[in-house]
């Protein structure tokens, strides 16, 4: 039998591991899901994502790939690995993609949520998905300072000094920050981001919601490409990669629309 191209939308509380990418001293995400498809297929399975997360980064939807030559009904490939992941990982959905179907390189845009719990009290049995802020934020003026990032931009100064990429140029399409009672939500949208970027200028938003700088700060620090000029990066516990975005060629489920049919196969 000739291999098949298998794509999986995978959920994950990413407290408990080292990040996505499988390392040789710690527990990854990449190599949990690894473990339980090996189980499934009875033979070594390699998967690749979307976009990999950081330590403490948790996930919605990612979207992997792998190639099986082996046959196997999908609810093997979601309901099976289900059975034999750890129960801070589920996998929503299973798919056969077409063979020129990678799960990086054919998305075209990626999307991240930062909540971040508004109150004077610390969160409590939430703790491990949201982040803290105990002075009022001016979500109104985080949303206005935001749009200064849309559009194509080098966006040097939300970049980690471990970033690996060749370049700091991104393509920012959406952002938004809003207020749902005692939460303040940011979520943003691009082609692709820089190590820690989300966090980062989360932090910076952080800074003009509390009051201490002014709303046309973003649009300074984004001109300026000067990543010490910036605020301090956000904690990782209050991010969520929420899904990648593809081509509709490919067909694979957007995350919205297929949290209504929980028993997609």
């Amino acid at each position: 039998m000739s291999n098949a191209r298998i794509a999986l939308a995978v959920e994950y509380d990413g407290g408990g591991f080292c990040g996505w990418q499988r390392q040789p001293h710690c527990h990854s995400v990449q190599a949990e899901l690894e473990r339980a498809l090996s189980r499934i297929a009875q033979e070594p399975v390699t998967v690749y994502c979307a976009g990999r997360t950081d330590t403490g980064v948790h996930a919605a939807a990612q979207v992997v790939h792998f190639d099986t030559s082996l046959d196997r009904p999908l609810r093997a490939w979601s309901f099976g690995a289900n059975s034999h992941l750890d129960k801070r990982v589920s996998v929503h959905w299973a798919a056969v993609m077409r063979p020129d179907f990678h799960a990086r390189f054919s998305a075209t845009q990626r999307s991240y949520r930062y909540t971040i719990l508004n109150r004077a009290t610390r969160p409590g049995y939430q703790a491990g998905t949201l982040g803290w802020e105990r002075i009022p934020l001016d979500a109104p003026k985080m949303h206005e300072a935001a749009q200064a990032l849309i559009g194509e931009h080098d966006f040097s100064s939300f970049r980690s000094s471990e970033c690996q990429a060749n370049h700091a140029r991104r393509c920012l399409l959406r952002i938004s920050v809003r207020r749902e009672q005692d939460r303040v939500i940011i979520e943003v949208a691009a082609n692709g981001f820089l190590h820690n970027m989300v966090r980062i200028l989360t932090g910076c938003l952080l800074a003009i919601g509390r009051g201490e700088r002014p709303v046309d700060w973003m649009a300074t620090l984004l001109a300026g490409r000067d990543r010490r000029a910036a605020g301090v990066t956000a904690p990782p516990h209050g991010l969520c990669f929420l899904q990648p975005g593809y081509p509709e060629e490919f067909g694979v489920p957007d995350f919205e629309s297929s949290k209504s049919n929980p028993w997609h196969p």
